[in-house]
């Protein structure tokens, strides 16, 4: 996600009517959002039919900064029965808490009936919800002012806990409480974080002040909602912001593990920051993907594992990318993450301080044992991250190894050097129709012979390769 844009909508309308006595009220009014058609038109039946309905939460805060929304909800005084009855196709995907999703074609919009959460009895769902006629009561509900408003082309923008003001002094606010918003979902607090980081706000002191207090009720939150969470945080435009749920005690709770590399010293001449400080710039110095930006936050965990000084203090830490792939596998697995994504950031964890010889068939060689082309695209990124978040004065030179890396790798790509198995020039079925039998033989004589193609990728052709495997 992009820095948001607010100079537009929001700006235009603000300037006009400051100094008002009533300003938000005629503020509120003129704004306008542009809502696409299929959504517009549930809304139209909607109230047509005589009910309240209006777009709300995220895609209202999107489009008042200019962003283009991913979703767009609707909230209505409509029961999940009404709003069945009024349009063809409907999924219950969460009917017992009001929410019927509406199909328009293949696009599907979330319409949620107005409620009020009952008690939360174990910090994530409420025992039970009741269906309300009040929009003010359903917004009430809600985690923070700027996802507490709504929207609808007759009634303009209500926001009834101020969250333009939020909007415009870039700042995460609870509707509320923020201790009774976080006794219901423990959750909220590494959503205030995420949205922080998302959006470039600061979080308001009362806000934190509570997490601090209540953090430890994150144990409550499933892997996968933690998960889905950290993910959105870490491929924002500000991973190291994860610094701030350190601060607040979340990462103690969630990822003990990042706790003790931010603690780790590197009093080494390659390193200028803690372990865990080398971790968040390295994770800002790379692409916003998620198998990169996990790799990063993984690939020192183990540092603390080796740590030794040596008689001159120096600190070192050998062996550490072993470590630091057996931590991250752990705490995958213990975040659900898919096992593509464990697989992909362990591979790169586990090879991030290997440095190939400036030459083509160990570059070559080295792109077949990461497991191909894909794979050694990002183990270039994950190289030029880590190098760019040590010392300043070893990053110079380390570059110039990168660069002469990376010139080589582009050569090889240039010539389409065979990197893999399905490169080879020759198959199994070649062999056999040449009188060789089938078996374990025949997969070593092929992997011989892509071993020395992978050497000198000029031999790479069937006929030599066939006599070559005739003297095997």
């Amino acid at each position: 996600m992009e820095d948001s844009e607010d100079s537009g909508i929001l700006e235009r309308n603000w300037e006009a009517l400051e100094g008002s006595e009533d300003h938000h009220r005629k503020r509120d009014s003129m704004i306008w959002i542009e809502i696409p058609p299929k959504a517009a038109r549930i809304l139209t039946i909607l109230q047509e039919n005589g009910f309240e309905a209006y777009v709300v939460g995220g895609c209202v805060r999107d489009s008042l900064l200019g962003r283009k929304p991913q979703d767009w909800d609707i909230t209505t005084s409509a029961s999940p029965e009404q709003v069945k009855q009024l349009f063809g196709r409907t999924i219950d995907t969460g009917i017992q808490h009001g929410t019927v999703t509406v199909m328009d074609e293949k696009d599907g919009f979330e319409v949620t009936t107005y409620r009020v959460d009952g008690v939360y009895e174990d910090g994530r769902h409420p025992k039970q919800v009741t269906f309300t006629a009040s929009l003010r009561e359903d917004l009430m509900r809600r985690d923070f002012t700027i996802n507490a408003m709504a929207y609808s082309p007759s009634d303009g923008l209500v926001d009834l806990f101020n969250g333009v003001d939020d909007l415009r002094t870039a700042q995460i606010r609870c509707v509320g409480d923020p201790k009774e918003r976080f006794g219901e979902d423990a959750l909220r607090m590494l959503r205030a974080v995420r949205f922080a980081a998302q959006l470039g706000f600061s979080v308001t002191e009362d806000v934190l002040a509570a997490i601090r207090e209540l953090s430890g009720t994150l144990r409550k939150v499933s892997a996968e909602r933690i998960q889905a969470e950290l993910i959105k945080l870490l491929v924002s435009p500000r991973p190291d912001w994860l610094r701030l749920a350190y601060e607040c005690g979340i990462t103690s709770v969630v990822m003990p593990e990042f706790d003790r590399i931010m603690e780790q010293r590197q009093n080494n001449p390659h390193h200028a920051y803690t372990a865990g400080e080398h971790t968040l710039v390295a994770m800002k110095n790379i692409p916003a993907d998620r198998v990169l930006r996990l790799t990063m936050l993984f690939h020192d965990m183990g540092k603390p594992q080796v740590f030794e000084t040596d008689e001159k203090g120096i600190d070192h830490f050998h062996g550490h990318a072993a470590y630091s792939e057996v931590i991250a596998r752990q705490i995958m697995r213990r975040l659900k993450l898919d096992n593509e994504t464990l697989h992909a950031v362990c591979t790169l964890v586990g090879n991030h301080s290997r440095y190939p010889k400036l030459n083509a068939f160990d570059v070559r060689k080295t792109a077949y044992e990461l497991g191909g082309p894909e794979v050694f695209e990002r183990f270039l990124l994950v190289k030029r991250a880590d190098v760019l978040a040590q010392h300043p004065d070893v990053i110079a030179q380390k570059m110039d190894y990168l660069k002469a890396l990376e010139h080589i790798w582009r050569d090889i790509k240039l010539h389409q050097d065979p990197l893999s198995m399905k490169d080879l020039a020759l198959s199994g079925d070649d062999l056999i129709a040449d009188g060789r039998k089938p078996g374990p033989a025949m997969g070593e004589i092929l992997q011989a012979l892509f071993m020395e193609v992978l050497e000198f990728p000029e031999r790479n052709k069937k006929e030599y390769l066939l006599s070559r495997s005739r003297e095997m």
